[in-house]
């Protein structure tokens, strides 16, 4: 196994874990892919493992610790992601955090009616422009379940409106195999090649066994072709407490580390040094209503051990913040997006996607993205740290003041205040007065406000007439049932 790296200590952090509740964890999931095992339903996963020296019996498909080990070793500990045109964005390693978007939600927010509403094609393209334009939001997910396009071909349309809609990377879903070639096809367009999309990747592949310990072939499929073309893959098991994992969140991690590691176990096995983000959803079963509780603090606590775990690893992790339980965009939705939002900071957890869900991630809402942008910006002013030198100690400015009289005409402050002082964009600071006369707008309608206007404004670089061909093809092969 790779050396452990230590939780940066030069920033705040939650250290949730001691190490040696870390290396139980661990113990525990070695236990699990040794005696409990996987049921493979995908024949080549199957034999991929059983030539690297796993065995099968009473129907399960058992893993030593070796092949987990080797795994580890050769998982590389970085992923370099790039935006479409070319740039180095999002590099995934530990200590950096990034923010996005989550995927499939069944309904939205209209942004002009305020109506809840089935969610179709436009609103995946309108998200990934807002995205665009929020200087907080580092990647994009499609944010809709589309009512109007074919079943089949969902997620094709998803991903080209993305690719439309922005320039920042973004983490796909697919339904199968076939889904994976022709979003490659697409993806390779958009950059002018495959050779050049496997250096400069700009998406990642999310897929999921399902919990608990069944490994299904179209799932794990997705990851051995992501492992064959270099391209980025997370695979990601939702061991929600009382429901895919045991009610107990270390029970929870534990078993979503086993099911985590072995999709990373396969894509190592396929290529060793293949790209993978590891990772877990731990989201509440909640016993009262029987919803997945995208508020719940478990899925914060879940967070930290497996990122804790991730650390011990020296592998990026996938994490989840700015989601919220309430049905519309009020204290509810500000408090359980602040909660997650920070932890992913404070534990710092490499990619956290769901920004923006409301109503346990059925809906989706402008209105909540452009609150969680300024909630990420509030936040990650805050994670940085309190940096203390001669600069900021001041120690001048407090000679030259006169006792009783203030800073605020001091050279130091106008110098300074621009960087020390943390400036809100849709938070409101005005005296009542000021508020009054501007139109008494809660933060709902300036958040509502700023999203039509970057909807109405910002122009996101057009894909290439060489990529819009690739895409015609594509849905016109689709459409002949090709």
């Amino acid at each position: 196994m790779t050396q452990q790296v230590p939780i940066p200590t030069t920033y705040p952090t939650i250290n949730m874990l001691s190490d040696e509740q870390v290396r139980e964890l661990h113990s525990a999931t070695l236990e699990i892919l040794r005696e409990t095992g996987v049921k493979m339903e995908d024949p080549q996963g199957r034999e991929l493992l059983l030539e690297a020296g796993a065995w099968e019996a009473d129907g399960r498909i058992k893993i030593p610790e070796h092949i987990v080990n080797d795994a580890l070793a050769s998982a590389p500990s970085r992923i370099p992601m790039y935006d479409r045109l070319g740039n180095l964005v999002m590099p995934l390693e530990l200590g950096k955090v990034f923010f996005g978007t989550g995927s499939d939600t069944i309904f939205t927010i209209d942004i002009e009616s305020g109506e809840r509403r089935r969610a179709v094609t436009q609103d995946v393209e309108d998200f990934a422009r807002l995205s665009d334009a929020l200087d907080n939001i580092d990647f994009v997910m499609s944010m809709s379940n589309s009512a109007d396009v074919p079943p089949d071909d969902l997620y094709i349309h998803s991903f080209i409106r993305m690719l439309r809609g922005t320039t920042k990377p973004n983490v796909y879903t697919a339904k199968d195999i076939h889904d994976m070639r022709d979003i490659y096809r697409i993806a390779a367009a958009a950059v002018g090649g495959e050779d050049i999309l496997r250096e400069k990747p700009i998406f990642l592949q999310y897929a999921e066994p399902i919990s608990p310990l069944f490994i299904i072939e179209e799932s794990l499929q997705k990851v051995i072709f992501c492992a064959e073309k270099g391209v980025p893959v997370a695979y990601i098991p939702s061991t929600n407490p009382g429901g895919g994992g045991p009610i107990t969140v270390a029970g929870s991690v534990a078993l979503g580390n086993a099911e985590c590691l072995l999709g990373l176990i396969i894509s190592q096995l396929v290529n060793p040094g293949a790209p993978f983000l590891y990772g877990m959803n731990t989201a509440a079963l909640d016993m009262k209503t029987t919803i997945v509780s995208y508020g719940a603090p478990e899925w914060s606590l879940g967070m930290a051990a497996w990122t804790a775990l991730a650390y011990y690893y020296n592998l990026p992790v996938w994490g989840y913040a700015g989601a919220t339980d309430s049905k519309v965009v009020d204290a509810q939705a500000g408090l359980e997006a602040t909660f997650s939002i920070m932890t992913a900071f404070l534990s710092r957890t490499t990619l956290a996607h769901d920004v923006a869900y409301i109503e346990y991630g059925s809906t989706s809402s402008m209105e909540m993205l452009v609150i969680a942008d300024e909630i990420i910006r509030m936040t990650r002013y805050f994670a940085g740290g309190l940096p203390v030198n001669k600069a900021t100690l001041a120690l001048d400015a407090t000679k030259r003041v006169t006792p009783g009289g203030g800073y605020i005409a001091d050279r130091h402050t106008f110098e300074n205040f621009r960087t020390a002082q943390w400036m809100p964009d849709i938070i409101d600071r005005n005296d009542y007065t000021t508020w009054d006369e501007k139109g008494r707008k809660d933060m709902f309608t300036r958040a509502n406000q700023r999203a039509r206007q970057i909807l109405a404004e910002h122009e996101v670089t057009p894909l290439s007439d060489e990529a819009e061909a690739v895409i015609k093809d594509v849905l016109a092969e689709r459409e002949a049932g090709g």
